[in-house]
């Protein structure tokens, strides 16, 4: 159940938003085997005045931040990495645009299916990839 937030530079069209929406979610079906139906995100737009690019990168910067149940390994986490790095240069941004973090912080600290903790209930797929 990974909670993602994608930052970009404003300017994109709706239907470039939709693909990036897309290779993301996409890519954590791949490296994470959540199901489809397992897709929590948002895409937050800044003004170039507000988004600082670092040497060497381009206003394709992307930011991603994705909070997810603690389990995954290592091999996963990469798979993940790479996968959204390849379909997000599908998508033309350069691989060096794209800045990853993962958050893990622990099954209790997650209030679903009407405030339960996530550790107490039947999640529905396996995150121990």
């Amino acid at each position: 159940m990974p909670q993602t937030r994608i930052e970009v530079i404003a300017g994109r069209s709706p239907a470039e938003k939709r693909a990036l929406l897309d290779a993301v979610h996409g890519a954590f079906m791949e490296a994470f085997k959540t199901p489809a139906w397992d897709n929590n995100q948002r895409l937050l737009e800044y003004p170039a005045s507000g988004f600082d690019v670092p040497p060497g990168c381009t206003t394709k910067r992307t930011l991603i931040e994705c909070t997810i149940y603690p389990g995954r390994s290592r091999e996963a986490k990469k798979r993940l990495y790479r996968a959204i790095v390849a379909k997000l240069a599908a998508l033309g941004t350069p691989p060096n645009d794209v800045f990853i973090v993962l958050l893990e912080p622990p099954l209790e600290n997650f209030g679903i299916r009407g405030g339960q903790a996530a550790g107490d209930v039947e999640l529905g797929f396996e995150v121990r990839v």
